[in-house]
């Protein structure tokens, strides 16, 4: 019996082969690797009708304006989320702004450590259901989504540390008589988070954390493409022992609920993921009363490998780079340079890889790869396929929207170009979609020429046995975040961000923290 809810979104059926056996009888295709829902994501997907959480409570229950939701795998409804209205967001401003100079501003910073320690344990026992959750709503394969678990559990605890390293300075000062002089920090107020919807599960974190570790509260938008396992959390959240008030979910539209967050005079901050230009609107929309900001926008990773790296790692390396959640990651190392002697083999052995991939629906145990999140996504990807050829990149592999038993859902092959140039659409504009370019060089000078011939600077690899190269790159790409050998791991402890139009503000480290605080100067008398 499929666990997704009994209604299909009507889908083109197309002819392909798949790795998953059908199975008579079942109108969803299933084998001894397909995972049946666990009791408590069954009975939370089986509400099929979700909306705001304000103040502690969900509202919006006689709401009219409803987005249906689906199963990227399968194309199922999952049921309806509320469309919030700026209405919805003033209302989920007071109540933040309510809990922000209510209880919640007395509360020390041990007790918020404890809170988040507590939400630790809350998640780490629970985290099943969530992981379930994502998978079914936004299409991450199961594995991926529970191997995300530690990543989680260590932010949530870098945070609870960072409850207690909040500090001010005592400074020297040049005034005349007994003077004493301090800054203190102090919480900003009401933030808005604007979450993406490719790995929602995770990217809640970098703003709930901080939140909860500086005093703060938070209204966070979702995306209406993957929200539930946001509205799942907070509900968690709350079960652990969250004052109300102090995180609040609008769902909807981004051009309505969103829009109404980002120009809203009571939020004193916004934290947002997502396009470029959609950061260039909330930019805009800050200059009302001049909200502090991080942004983290789009990307174009060159992923640089050099003649002499071990191409035993690199090629996997760099193909998961690419594929990892179906490409939909913003740092993805799609633009991947290859010394020209070794490009043609490189290319084969990609292709070679690719084919031990399997793709599968999201709570398949054995899938590598999912779908994309929606039908206009992988518009969007096969649309960006067909221009790659028309403009006289090399198809080395893939292309195609998977049919058969795959044509209801969104899923696409793994698709490697070769012989691309970098003034390539492929190669310029951010496809966000399993899509590979390789682009040849023959010097470092001109990897690192090529690497910084994009607007974007979020990500940036290089694979060589040669440290000295390594490090040449590494000073040269003009980026967030590079990695040597590997690709696309990251810790709080060290942090990550973006430069150029990939946006700014740190996330990770105590800059993160800063960004959730002011700076309050202290002169005191002494007499």
């Amino acid at each position: 019996m499929a666990p997704y809810g009994p209604r299909r979104r009507p889908g083109p059926h197309r002819s392909g082969q798949t790795p998953i056996r059908t199975n008579s009888g079942s109108d969803m295709p299933q084998d001894d690797t397909h995972l049946e829902l666990c009791p408590a994501a069954r009975d939370y997907l089986g509400r099929r009708r979700y909306g705001p959480l304000i103040d502690g409570v969900e509202t919006g229950a006689g709401s009219t304006d409803l987005i249906e939701t689906f199963n990227p795998s399968t194309g199922d409804s999952l049921g309806h989320i509320v469309a919030g209205t700026a209405e919805d967001i003033d209302a989920a401003v007071r109540a933040a702004r309510t809990a922000f100079e209510g209880p919640w501003s007395e509360w020390s910073p041990y007790q918020r450590q404890a809170m988040l320690m507590r939400l630790y344990d809350h998640i780490d026992q629970n985290y099943e259901e969530l992981a379930q959750i994502e998978s079914t709503d936004m299409g991450m394969p199961i594995t991926r989504t529970r191997g995300t678990k530690d990543f989680i559990l260590r932010t949530i605890q870098f945070f609870a540390s960072q409850a207690l390293n909040i500090k001010g300075e005592t400074l020297q000062n040049g005034l005349a008589g007994n003077v004493a002089s301090m800054t203190v920090k102090a919480p900003v107020g009401v933030i808005g988070g604007i979450i993406p919807w490719n790995g929602p599960l995770g990217s809640q974190w970098w703003v709930l954390g901080a939140v909860l570790a500086t005093g703060c509260t938070v209204v966070l938008k979702p995306a209406e493409d993957a929200c539930l396992s946001i509205l799942r959390t907070v509900e968690m959240l709350h079960e652990a022992g969250l004052p109300n008030g102090v995180v609040n979910v609008v769902t909807g539209r981004g051009s309505v609920a969103g829009d109404a967050l980002a120009r809203h005079p009571g939020v004193d901050r916004i934290a947002f993921t997502g396009s470029t230009v959609t950061g260039r609107k909330i930019i805009e929309a800050s200059a009302v009363n001049i909200k502090k900001l991080q942004l983290e926008l789009g990307g174009k990773s060159p992923d640089i490998i050099f003649a002499d790296a071990d191409l035993d790692k690199a090629v996997p390396g760099a193909a998961l780079a690419v594929f990892n959640n179906s490409g939909q990651i913003c740092y993805a190392g799609t633009r991947v340079l290859v010394e020209r002697s070794i490009a043609k083999e490189f290319a084969e052995r990609v292709a070679a890889f690719v084919k031990t991939l399997r793709i599968g629906y999201g709570m398949d145990e054995n899938a590598n790869l999912g779908p994309v999140i929606s039908e206009a996504q992988i518009a969007r990807v096969m649309s960006y396929i067909e221009i790659g050829g028309k403009e006289g990149a090399k198809l080395v592999c893939g292309g195609s929207r998977l049919g058969g038993d795959f044509a209801n859902g969104y899923f696409v092959e793994p698709t490697v170009f070769s012989e691309v140039s970098n003034d390539m659409t492929i190669a310029r504009e951010e496809i966000f979609g399993p899509v590979m370019s390789i682009i040849p060089f023959d010097s470092a000078e001109e990897a690192i020429r090529i690497g910084n011939s994009t607007e974007y600077g979020l990500g940036g690899a290089v694979w060589t046995s040669n440290i000295s190269a390594a490090m040449k790159v590494v000073n040269g790409i003009h980026t967030g975040v590079m990695w040597v050998n590997f690709y696309g791991q990251v810790d709080p402890l060290v942090g990550f961000g973006g430069t150029k139009m990939s946006g700014y503000g740190a996330k990770g480290t105590s800059a993160h923290l800063d960004t959730y605080l002011y700076t309050k100067s202290v002169y005191i008398n002494i007499i």
